[in-house]
């Protein structure tokens, strides 16, 4: 008993997650760890045991088999307890490991168990806050309106009367899930050593879950996430934050803000707010791309219970406990592969998951680039704004079990938080693709950002073998139109930059080509109504039975002049940022060039039409 209670206090002090540190602890004192593994080991083997025999006799071939045994399991790990249900969760995101069925399964895994006797947690707040409840809060109700694995909010006042929601880690639980991570990493070395099928490095699967949990277990991580979170989107007034009470937080208690609101799948309550819900999910999906792409900084968790609608028409986040953070290099990397997805070309979306992280360099891609070719080409012929992310995700798991994928971490939880986000607006609108929301978003990040990259990736996006696509400029800019905070100033002043740079010669030349062919074509239809207007006798008949002018021979900037004629109808548009501009056209040198190109190829197309007329041939 005594060791037994030696094991119990060492697993508390454990602030941070430490693999040797929790060795030591359990290899001295095996008591415990032996009862914990007879509770999880027994049931696990005899799973493990069912399934090997149905996979012998061929009744696990069977799709309701399999859907059987893959409900089974989820259940299995809500009863090994909160660390078994965390690696669930964890598991559910990981398509290079578990098989299709097994995720669609894991992906639906509750995170509620019931409460704990609200004496313990009483205890634990006067103990961790080192004070009595009386003294800290006016009152505090004794039943939890939510319990989870790791613990359960009950609602009070404080003295100042304000209303809080308190969260209360579950009695003991660093304790067990650090002996349950000990089991399970054992058991990922042992897969490691002696079974070769499972390419992903378990044990450090499990390394980045147990240290996901220490974090999550730590409520004063979660403060600070909840308020760097705040900071970061205190400029977008659709967004709340709940304030945290920090004289009322500490490791194992979370006092923060009450709110009012309702949950988005509830669309009849949400509606009687007066607020669209369509256009909640239209903020969530906005604040969750800025969180990507901008911050680096994302909620990782935002399921039904975390996003609330308030009567003011803001969006609330809660639960800042999963959180995680994104590279520069990798927001680059993602927007680099969305503009190779939409181009098409799989050969370089096959390096960006290299250069991400998804494939060593040592692998071979010529088979890989087939299999991207078939998941993405019909999907991609409907149009990125209609494509189903959740069927080329499941297409996607495919290829990763298949080739040697191995996900990065952040990745896994960037797809989890879409997936559920998207999960939350299907509610609201059965017609709504996340994609779609999406790719107006990444559109007018690659118009926007400076960075050298993105640069060089608009510039892909743009040309093919240095001619302009002009369809791909027009869908690129109608696409950013959607994004109401689209800079105008800031495109003008970018486009301006890259015309009269040395990566700009092939756009300047091409302009020079389509304005010399649009002034020609002015010109003729011009010399065209003249001759129509002359008497019939000194009429040329060459021009009168001259084609008309196709419509593919001119310049089409319709796209251009919707994206900034619907800008002057925008909040902070000025005319004046256009002539400002003007000055600095003018004194470019490349300027000049243009001009004198535009003069000599409109003058040759005009020699060579007048040659043609005194010839008499049709134009």
């Amino acid at each position: 008993m005594a060791e037994e209670l030696s094991d119990f206090i060492e697993a508390s002090g454990l602030l941070e997650y430490d693999p040797e540190a929790i060795d030591s602890i359990y290899k001295k004192n095996p008591i415990r760890l032996v009862k914990r593994l007879w509770q999880t080991l027994l049931p696990i083997g005899l799973f493990l045991l069912g399934v090997g025999w149905e996979k012998l006799i061929g009744s696990l071939n069977k799709p309701e088999r399999k859907l059987f045994r893959a409900k089974e399991f989820t259940n299995l790990l809500v009863e090994l307890g909160p660390a078994f249900i965390k690696a669930g969760q964890a598991l559910s995101t990981r398509p290079d490991i578990v098989p299709q069925i097994v995720l669609e399964e894991l992906a639906q895994l509750q995170d509620q168990l019931p409460g704990f006797d609200s004496k313990l947690a009483m205890a634990c707040i006067e103990e961790d806050l080192g004070d009595k409840i009386e003294n800290i809060f006016l009152d505090i109700d004794k039943e939890p309106i939510s319990a989870a694995s790791l613990g359960q909010v009950h609602k009070a006042l404080l003295k100042t009367g304000e209303k809080v929601a308190v969260k209360i880690q579950r009695p003991g639980l660093r304790e067990q899930i650090t002996l349950d991570l000990y089991i399970v990493r054992n058991i990922a070395i042992w897969f490691k050593n002696n079974i070769g099928i499972i390419r992903s490095d378990l044990v450090a699967l499990i390394d980045e879950l147990g240290s996901r949990i220490f974090e999550e277990m730590d409520y004063i991580n979660e403060a600070d996430n909840a308020k760097r979170f705040k900071e970061l989107h205190c400029k977008n007034d659709k967004i709340a934050v709940p304030k945290i009470y920090t004289k009322a937080t500490s490791r194992r208690v979370l006092t923060m803000e009450w709110i009012d609101g309702t949950k988005l799948t509830n669309i009849e309550a949400v509606k009687k707010l007066g607020i669209n819900p369509n256009k909640m999910i239209e903020i969530g999906v906005s604040c969750s791309l800025q969180q990507l792409i901008e911050h680096g900084f994302f909620h990782a968790d935002p399921h039904p219970g975390n996003i609330l609608a308030m009567e003011d028409g803001r969006l609330c986040y809660l639960d800042f406990g999963m959180m995680s953070n994104i590279t520069e290099k990798s927001r680059v990397g993602l927007i680099r592969a969305v503009v190779h997805l939409v181009n098409k070309d799989f050969d370089m979306l096959s390096n960006d998951f290299v250069q991400l992280g998804f494939l060593s360099e040592d692998v071979d891609l010529k088979p890989i680039v087939p299999a991207f070719e078939n998941v993405f080409t019909k999907a991609l012929e409907i149009g990125v704004n209609k494509m189903d992310f959740k069927a080329v995700t499941d297409d996607m798991s495919g290829i990763m079990y298949k080739f040697p994928f191995k996900l990065p971490p952040y990745y896994a939880l960037i797809i989890r938080s879409l997936i559920t986000l998207e999960g939350i607006a299907l509610s609201v609108d059965p017609n709504f693709k996340i994609l779609g929301a999406a790719y107006p978003y990444f559109a007018r990040r690659l118009m926007e950002d400076e960075n050298p990259e993105l640069r060089n990736s608009l510039k892909e996006m743009l040309f093919d073998e240095n001619i302009l696509k002009w369809e791909r400029l027009d869908d690129l800019l109608t696409s950013a139109n959607k994004e109401k905070k689209l800079d105008t100033e800031k495109i003008l002043e970018q486009s301006i930059d890259f015309l009269f740079s040395k990566k700009g010669i092939v756009l300047r030349n091409e302009l020079v080509n389509l304005l010399a062919l649009k002034i020609d074509n002015i010109g003729w239809k011009t010399l065209i109504k003249l001759n129509k207007k002359l008497p019939k006798k000194i009429r040329s008949k060459t021009i009168e039975n001259s084609l008309s002018i196709k419509k593919n021979q001119t310049l089409n900037i319709s796209s251009i002049t919707k994206a900034f004629s619907e800008s002057k109808t925008r909040p902070g548009f000025k005319r004046k940022i256009f002539f400002k501009k003007i000055p600095k056209i003018l004194i470019a040198k490349d300027t000049y060039k243009m001009s004198i190109g535009i003069m000599k190829k409109t003058s040759e197309k005009g020699i060579v039409r007048l040659v043609k007329i005194a010839a008499g041939v049709r134009q």
